[in-house]
């Protein structure tokens, strides 16, 4: 039964962020054909990181029904990088399903008008104050209006809405402590250019201090930045630590001779964390504000997409049956979400602390099984019953436990 004044509520849901994750939960629901209210605190299109796409958020996007190949470099693989021994390794992600390089702020844009068109209503610039739940409903409170809704759906992003709240945001550590980064335009012609946007290939350099990222967009243009993983040197601020290690990288020194900077350098913090309260009674968390990782494999979009997905599922499926008051309705998503989040986690803890880099992907090619295990790991492709690594990764985390 949809919602309707009759009943006493104003929506069937309301969904609390308009990035990827709460735009493809409101997509689903109303094509379901709930009524659904999303809001989003600031204005798109607004500037945001997570722009290297994993090919195994197709499904979603399918199913979103857009084109994510329009205006966006087509992804072929990644490549791991050792610019002090000269040692990479090439690993190809889009050989089942395709992959993009992407701009957030056109993609999120897209996302979110897409949600419009499948008959979402959706406002900007609004800003959720506060939320009640109740056994019966969830009162919602904004700077522009109040809503009774059957059910919340928190995509706040790392502003995490219900985890802070709840006070249930636990950082991870060992794990990127910060991001700094800008994007460059007019890359100049030449080889080594001209194959990095051919291909599309996201380049990860291993610096001493954490990793950059180099992600080929359309246009000739660049996104580039630096992850610091250990402590940051107390000479200069972020912005003189990003143009140090810039300076000191030969593939960066070729690609952005004659290049310009076309956007400010920004610094992302307060990188890694869960939220131990992801769903209870009347609400669920997707995307971000379940959990954020540090980008190296870039799984932070394809969790927001595949988790989204998930929680719009079981919230129809539970006004369905009549049960979408169950605390418990999100428990066997929940494994499935943990799953994923862990594998990455895991793949991230070992990137750091086991030099997982030199010691297993620069070996990769003498054991192609491997390599493939690896490619599907930074593919995306998490939900499955036969790849050692992973099972390794995980066997790992609970003899520790």
């Amino acid at each position: 039964m949809l919602a309707n004044k009759q009943n006493g509520f104003d929506y069937d849901v309301v969904v609390v962020g308009g990035g990827p994750a709460g735009s493809t939960a409101a997509t689903l629901l109303a094509q379901y054909g709930h009524k659904i209210l999303l809001l989003e605190s600031v204005r798109h299109p607004r500037f945001h990181i997570g722009e290297s796409m994993l090919p195994f958020s197709e499904p979603v996007i399918q199913r979103l029904g857009i084109d994510w190949s329009a205006g966006n470099l087509s992804k072929s693989g990644a490549v791991f990088i050792d610019e002090a021994t000269g040692q990479q390794m090439y690993f190809p992600l889009s050989i089942h399903r395709k992959t993009y390089q992407i701009e957030r702020g056109p993609f999120d844009q897209l996302l979110f008008e897409n949600a419009a068109k499948h008959g979402v209503e959706t406002h900007q610039a609004e800003k959720v104050l506060d939320v009640s739940r109740q056994p019966a409903g969830v009162d919602v409170v904004s700077d522009k209006g109040q809503y009774r809704c059957r059910y919340l759906i928190d995509a706040t992003g790392r502003s995490a809405l219900m985890g802070r709240k709840d006070k249930a945001i636990k950082r991870i550590e060992n794990l990127g402590k910060f991001a700094v980064y800008s994007h460059f335009e007019n890359i100049q012609a030449g080889a080594e250019a001209d194959e990095l946007f051919r291909t599309g290939n996201i380049y990860v350099p291993v610096v001493d201090i954490g990793w950059i990222w180099i992600i080929p967009l359309a246009g000739r243009r660049v996104s580039v930045g630096l992850v610091v993983q250990k402590e940051r040197p107390k000479d200069g601020d972020a912005e003189d630590l990003l143009r140090r290690y810039l300076a000191a990288s030969p593939i960066l020194n070729r690609l952005l001779a004659g290049a310009g900077q076309s956007a400010p350098v920004r610094v992302e913090a307060d990188f890694s964390y869960t939220n131990q309260s992801r769903y209870g009674s009347r609400y669920a968390c997707c995307g971000d504000a379940a959990g954020f990782l540090d980008p190296v494999f870039s799984s932070g979009v394809f969790l927001a997409l595949t988790s989204a997905a998930r929680v719009a599922d079981r919230v129809h499926q539970g006004f369905a049956a009549g049960c979408e008051a169950d605390p418990e309705l999100h428990t066997e998503d929940d494994q499935s979400y943990l799953l994923g989040f862990n594998t990455m986690r895991l793949f991230v803890e070992r990137f750091y602390q086991s030099n997982i880099v030199h010691n297993l992907f620069f070996e990769a090619d003498r054991a192609p099984d491997l390599k493939a295990q690896i490619a599907q790991l930074l593919a995306g492709d998490l939900w499955v019953d036969d790849n050692k690594l992973q099972q390794s990764l995980l066997a790992g985390r609970r003899s520790v436990s």
